[in-house]
């Protein structure tokens, strides 16, 4: 595949910027830096197009919070014009990155998310008799800037747009030269681009037909279980070798049969369940929103907002009659 060129040109497109706008704004337009940067969009157009083609970002600007989802994360949100900035070089280098992406890879990719993720773990989990789930320790934390940058010229000819993606790079750090920051869009394309090295060495050199990646999170399928434990030893020593990772110690090797955990779900090759910890979590939810609305801190339209993804979440399990029970307990009105 041919590297992509002259790409800085486009990315600081007005209707590019436009576009970036658009999606940095969706369901935040009632927020004040969205309204500011509405109201002067005339000027912030020209500004950021300026700034993209002289390669003079203002950038850095981070809020730090936490979370608990469901352990503690800490979330570092760039500011509303970083935002913006972000989903201009996106809208651009999204279809270039994910051009060389295996078909089993659905974390940050159109078409793909966590539905398919979880439907192509449950067809392997009927054609195969094992499974060996692994994932990354810290892996936010340890993503090498060097690498990255190395692959990203693999994909990208223009030396601008590199520069770019260093310099975005070169605000954030876990240690001298590691980290992305939890948050950021352009950080979630970079850490899911990260591995693609591995999943076309998964599949190409070790030659399995059974693997499913979302981000970090990832799981093989095979028939032999001795097969599994040799994998497990090139491993990681690819991941350590080339890409500077270490799996986390939950490795876990099992039947199929016996279900196992994946992106809050537990999958079965019949069926797919809420684990113990997603049942409460969407309880929690529930009764969170439901509260918010009788209080009127929120209005009906806010509260069918909220529903409607925390539902859609629970559909993609065997969940029917866990959500009646709990809107027959709690008396939602939805």
């Amino acid at each position: 595949m041919k590297r992509a060129s002259n790409l800085i040109d486009i990315i600081a497109l007005e209707e590019n910027i436009q576009m970036a706008f658009y999606k940095a704004s969706k369901g935040k337009k009632d927020h004040e830096d969205v309204i500011y940067y509405a109201e002067t969009l005339y000027w912030q157009i020209p500004l950021l197009q300026h700034q993209i083609l002289n390669l003079e970002l203002d950038i850095g600007h981070y809020h730090f919070f936490e979370v608990y989802d469901p352990k503690r994360r800490s979330i570092c949100a760039a500011s509303f014009p970083e935002r913006v900035l972000h989903h201009a070089i996106m809208n651009i280098c999204e279809p270039v990155l994910d051009a060389c992406a295996i078909y089993d890879s659905y974390a940050c990719r159109k078409g793909k998310g966590n539905l398919k993720a979880l439907k192509r773990a449950q067809k392997f989990a009927r054609q195969k008799m094992y499974y060996l789930k692994l994932d990354i320790k810290k892996y936010f934390d340890s993503i090498d800037h060097d690498i990255t940058l190395k692959l990203l010229l693999r994909k990208i000819k223009d030396r601008d747009v590199i520069l770019m993606f260093q310099s975005i790079l070169d605000t954030y750090h876990t240690s001298l030269g590691k980290g992305l920051p939890i948050g950021n869009l352009i950080s979630q394309h970079l850490a899911n681009y990260y591995l693609n090295p591995f999943d076309h060495w998964i599949k190409e050199e070790l030659g399995i037909k059974g693997y499913v990646r979302y981000m970090d999170d990832f799981i093989l399928f095979e028939d032999n279980k001795t097969k599994l434990k040799h994998h497990l030893e090139r491993i990681h020593q690819f991941l350590h070798e080339k890409l500077k990772l270490e799996l986390k110690h939950n490795i876990q090797l099992n039947y199929c049969s016996k279900g196992f955990p994946f992106l809050g779900f537990r999958i079965f090759p019949n069926k797919i369940r809420f684990t113990a910890h997603s049942r409460k979590r969407f309880i929690k939810k529930f009764k969170k929103y439901e509260r918010k609305w009788i209080t009127d801190e929120w209005t009906t339209e806010e509260l069918v907002r909220h529903m409607e993804p925390l539902f859609a979440h629970a559909k993609m399990a065997d969940t029917k009659a866990f959500r009646k029970d709990v809107i027959n307990r709690f008396g939602v009105s939805f």
